[in-house]
Parts: structure tokens; sequence; C-alpha cells
């Protein structure tokens, strides 16, 4: 019933911003949410979903609306980019929200955690997408938001990179970091060279980030 109102709720919202029906965020959010529902038969056991749970399929509606503009890359500009823009910001916002949430009502834990994280991911690649197509920046900015991808398929045939990771600060901050940037890109004021060079340094600390977990795991395999 929940990602049924987020799904009407996107219709609307994807309206407004292109000014005709497009199902493809709820297609993507339905898709995003069905997935959602099949790992929690499988894997979640405390007796309710919980306000972060919630808050956190929340912002994979919100996410779902970035499919809009980058099927229509135009909406990036004037009036309607500022729009983008501040539900990007929104969404972000609301990344520090679903953590604290879970702890008070003590629902925390591995995967409420892993929930908002591929959350984050999809966040991140939808929002380098949208940043390419807008034309802040080139093709490989889609590294901001495809390089975990990338991690992940290179762990299936070296199995070593798929190792547990000890916790580090310096991965919070970075994806912080990473999709800051990428949101920021997507204001309608900020254009090549300065969007160039803020997505070249949010590249040069998200590789070296990644390059550093690397380093663990071979030290460590």
């Amino acid at each position: 019933m929940l990602a049924g109102g987020f799904a009407a709720a996107l219709l609307f919202g994807a309206e407004l911003l292109a000014g005709v029906r497009m199902l493809t965020p709820v297609l993507g959010f339905g898709l995003g949410a069905g997935v959602v529902a099949l790992c929690l038969q499988r894997h979640w056991r405390a007796p309710r979903l919980g306000y972060a749970n919630a808050l956190t399929l929340g912002r994979l509606a919100l996410a779902a609306l970035m499919l809009v503009p980058l099927l229509r890359p135009e909406l990036t500009e004037g009036r309607t980019g500022w729009a983008i823009f501040a539900l990007a910001l929104a969404t972000l916002a609301l990344d520090g929200l679903d953590g604290p949430l879970a702890r008070r009502a003590g629902l925390a834990g591995p995967w409420g955690a892993r929930f908002d994280m591929e959350v984050d991911a999809v966040f991140a690649l939808l929002l380098s997408a949208v940043v390419w197509q807008s034309g802040a920046a080139g093709p490989w900015v889609l590294l901001l938001g495809g390089m975990r991808y990338l991690f992940v398929l290179a762990s299936y045939p070296l199995p070593w990179l798929a190792a547990p990771l000890p916790q580090r600060f310096r991965r919070k901050l970075v994806c912080v970091i990473q999709i800051g940037a990428l949101v920021v890109l997507l204001a309608p004021v900020v254009m090549p060279p300065v969007s160039v060079v803020l997505a070249l340094i949010a590249l040069a600390l998200l590789t070296w980030s990644f390059a550093a977990d690397v380093l663990w795991l071979t030290r460590h395999r």
C-alpha cells in the first residue's frame, strides 16, 4: 500500500516536471520496490518495516524521478532544471535521517543499512547519467555513479574482492561528496568548464577510496 502511494505520487510528479504523463519513473520504482519486497520476504525478521525503511523507500521513489530528465535532458535547463536540482538535493538531505530513525526505533541492522546503500548507489548512477545527458560533463562522468557496480562485477572473476571490508569513515565521507557533487552539477548555473573540474575532483576522490579498499583486500586475501 505504501509503495502504491509512492507510485501515484511519482506519476503526478513526473507529469508536473515533463508536462505530460510519463510511466517510466513509476515502472522504475516498481521494479526497485519489487526487489525490496523479495528481499524482505527472505531476510527481514523485524515485526514491522519501520519509518526508517519507509523513508528509504521514499528516497527510492525520488531517485526514480531522475528518469524524467534522463529521458528529457532539455528539462535540466531553466525553471524545471532548478526543480530537478531541488528534488535531487532533498533526496540527498533525506539520506541523513533514515539511520537515526532506525536506531531510535530499535530496528537498525544490516538489512536496513544495505537497503540504504543500494538506494544511494542507484541514485548516484541515475544522477551521473542525467549530468552526462545535460552536457555538464562527458560520458566519463558515468564512472561517478557506476564505479561501485564495476567493483561488484570485478568480484565475480576475482572473488576475494567480495570479502568484508572494515568500517571506514573515509568511505562514507567520499560517498557524500560523490553524490553531493553530482547534485551540484545539476544546478543550471553550473556549466563547463567549472562543472568538468568539479566532476573530475569528485571522481579522483572516489577512485582513491576504491583504490584504498582494493589495496586492503589485496593484502588480506
